[in-house]
């Protein structure tokens, strides 16, 4: 979809149009305006099938995840940081950038993992950077740009990125060239003292932006978040990626899409 004053918004399956089966929400976002789609896991499917839905829904994609554990495990948010699990880590980057090529996604995220109580912060950190690092070896030569996320403590306690500067320094010791930053301005907005300075300052490391209001991780304009300043800001700093709609609508998916009109200015 692209919005009137240049910004572009993409539609994350995950969370939108749910009211349908997953593999019917591509034609549901296409019909709705979108011309692009992200999600976290394509996995439950072959790629074959999840590309000729792009295909015959004239879809573009731009982001999956590798691989995490089963929801309510301890490698639910992944395996990056957690000492011991570098196989596991490598085999599900290797699975991801096999999808991403394969759907002709323009970023793969790798989740940073929840840090366990008996790891030190410097040990998983250790981890986390050498796992990355090997990781933006291996993607090299794809055309896969690796994405790096902070989430806010409340939300995700223990994840390893739990602010922006975090997910920056790591993104500057490996190098821009081949790992970037995924800023969430949902996750911003509850850790950060002021999401619009903090999306200023880490904007030039920043190559995809997600969004949802807070509290409660709806669409823009049922909380807090100033979106008008935000979409400005983007804006003003020269933004051209994609703005993914990770947000659960607070009625139905077609109904919450009214904010576009409402906060984007």
């Amino acid at each position: 979809m692209i919005l009137h004053n240049g910004l572009r918004l993409d539609a994350n399956l995950k969370w939108l149009f749910t009211e349908l089966p997953f593999e019917g929400r591509f034609d549901a976002a296409a019909a709705a305006g979108f011309t692009a789609v992200e999600y976290a896991s394509p996995y439950p499917f072959p790629a074959a099938t999840l590309t000729r839905r792009l295909a015959d829904a004239g879809l573009t994609q731009i982001l999956v995840n590798s691989p995490t554990g089963e929801p309510g495990s301890p490698e639910r948010l992944g395996y990056a940081c957690l000492p011991g699990r570098a196989a596991k880590f490598r085999e599900g980057v290797e699975l991801g950038l096999e999808y991403a090529v394969a759907l002709g996604s323009a970023f793969l995220h790798l989740p940073a993992g929840i840090r366990p109580a008996d790891v030190s912060r410097d040990r998983a950190f250790a981890q986390y950077v050498a796992n990355i690092a090997w990781a933006a070896d291996l993607a090299r030569g794809t055309g896969i740009r690796l994405l790096l996320e902070a989430q806010n403590k409340q939300d995700a306690p223990g994840f390893l990125l739990d602010d922006q500067s975090h997910a920056a320094a790591v993104v500057d010791a490996i190098g821009e060239d081949h790992v970037r930053l995924l800023f969430d301005v949902y996750h911003a907005s509850i850790d950060e003292k002021d999401v619009l300075t903090a999306l200023r300052e880490f904007l030039p490391r920043t190559a995809h932006v997600q969004i949802a209001d807070s509290p409660g991780r709806a669409e823009p304009g049922t909380g807090v978040v100033r979106w008008p300043d935000v979409f400005s800001t983007l804006k003003s700093e020269g933004y051209e990626g994609w703005i993914g709609c990770e947000y659960q609508p607070a009625t139905t998916t077609e109904a919450g899409l009214n904010w576009i009109k409402e906060q984007v200015r």
